[in-house]
């Protein structure tokens, strides 16, 4: 039975990536093509050694970096990084060869005008995107830029604003010919900005006043045959247009430190932080708390991963090491269970397989999309970090706190 469900969950997975468009060997933004984290990459390796060198392709020194919490993205043969050093401030972006790992560049963006007085979030945590011609960073100085494949500024623009909480933890993504960024933050002075592609300037900001703080990354979907861009907030989960970031619809929720997970035509989301979770149904308008909120999970502990829905099932991580499974219809709790040395920061993703891999350059599994807890295999680094996998051309590419390593299988 676990086998037949195991089949028809791959069946499943395979729909919504044919659904989400998923363009095959780029991994351009924070989780994903889709900013879902699933892949069409198939036969990926499950097992990996750094110390006997099994299946790791090769890896690449990193310049030391303070709260090194972004991730690699990954288009055709290039690798981007960004890597920052708190004292004396530098913000740097890197580009490396996928074939071999060479690193063909390292540009410093100049600082912006935020000097944090807290440095548990640091200047490091937002990961880059791109377009395939243009590489777009957020820096937690509260600049944002926009680099060339060669590693030319093409531009560069401070945020006015920042009366962030501790960190900038957001993540820029694309829509059509702008960068969007979650700017919400302390003091009623919350936005979302789109910037220009090419110029970078600003195309539209729309200013949320009634929201505080929040670190999420926004997550572009098609709803009704019409883009929606959800968004985990500080006191709801919100549907935005992504043309103007008017809020379409919102249900009163806990959010700020988690993107939501979407799939079956649902959201599911939590704040990260501890509490209640929601999955409510994005087909509404207004406040739909009484029409669209399909069912409440009293409590999930801290941890600031994000969900992936594979099939009918939500699988989260969260403090102490546990992998939760929940049914999406009906919000039945199906199992928890310790995965000691899981980590509780980096996002997850799943195969066409129906493999979902937990994977970050310290502890790594890889498990069965199933209602019952089927370990495939569990794989160690040894260089623990915050940071997310990428996924590309049959490769895994994993941020270690020293090095980059590209995962793949040897011939």
């Amino acid at each position: 039975m676990i086998r037949g469900a195991a089949m028809s969950i791959a069946g499943l997975i395979v729909l919504a990536v044919l659904a989400n468009e998923i363009r095959a060997a780029n991994w351009p933004q924070f989780r994903g093509p889709t900013g879902l984290n699933y892949t069409d990459e198939k036969n990926l390796p499950l097992t990996w050694n750094a110390k006997t060198g099994e299946n790791i392709l090769w890896k690449s020194p990193l310049p030391k970096s303070d709260n090194p919490y972004s991730s690699p993205i990954v288009w055709g043969d290039r690798v981007f990084v960004t890597c920052v050093v708190n004292q004396p401030l530098e913000h740097h972006v890197l580009c490396f060869q996928v074939g071999d790992g060479k690193q063909l560049w390292d540009v410093t963006v100049p600082p912006g005008p935020w000097f944090l007085k807290d440095l548990r979030g640091g200047y490091g945590a937002p990961t880059p995107t791109t377009d395939g011609k243009n590489v777009f960073v957020v820096f937690g100085s509260a600049v944002v830029a926009a680099l060339d494949f060669d590693g030319k500024i093409i531009w560069r623009k401070e945020l006015e604003k920042i009366n962030f909480d501790v960190a900038m933890g957001g993540s820029p993504i694309l829509y059509q010919d702008t960068v969007i960024l979650d700017c919400d933050q302390n003091g009623k002075t919350s936005s979302f900005i789109a910037f220009d592609k090419k110029s970078g300037e600003i195309k539209w900001e729309e200013k949320r006043p009634q929201v505080a703080f929040a670190h999420s990354t926004p997550v572009i979907v098609s709803v009704g045959g019409k883009k929606q861009m959800l968004v985990s907030a500080s006191n709801a989960i919100q549907g935005l247009d992504p043309a103007t970031g008017k809020i379409l619809w919102w249900c009163a929720a806990p959010g700020d430190a988690t993107s939501p997970a979407f799939g079956g035509g649902l959201i599911f989301s939590d704040s990260g932080r501890g509490g209640k979770a929601v999955c409510v149904d994005p087909t509404g308008a207004g406040d739909v708390t009484k029409t669209h909120l399909k069912w409440t999970f009293p409590q999930i502990p801290e941890g600031l991963s994000s969900a992936i829905i594979v099939g009918d099932l939500i699988f989260r991580t969260h403090n102490p090491e546990t992998l939760r499974c929940i049914k999406l219809a009906t919000g039945e709790p199906v199992f928890s269970e310790r995965l000691v040395g899981v980590s509780t920061w980096a996002n997850p993703f799943a195969t066409p397989e129906g493999n979902i891999y937990f994977a970050s350059a310290g502890k790594s599994f890889v498990v069965k999309a199933a209602d019952k807890l089927e370990v495939q295999a569990t794989n160690e680094i040894g260089e623990e970090n915050r940071a997310s996998a990428a996924v590309s051309d049959g490769k895994i590419f994993l941020r270690g706190g020293k090095n980059l390593y590209c995962i793949g299988k040897k011939l």
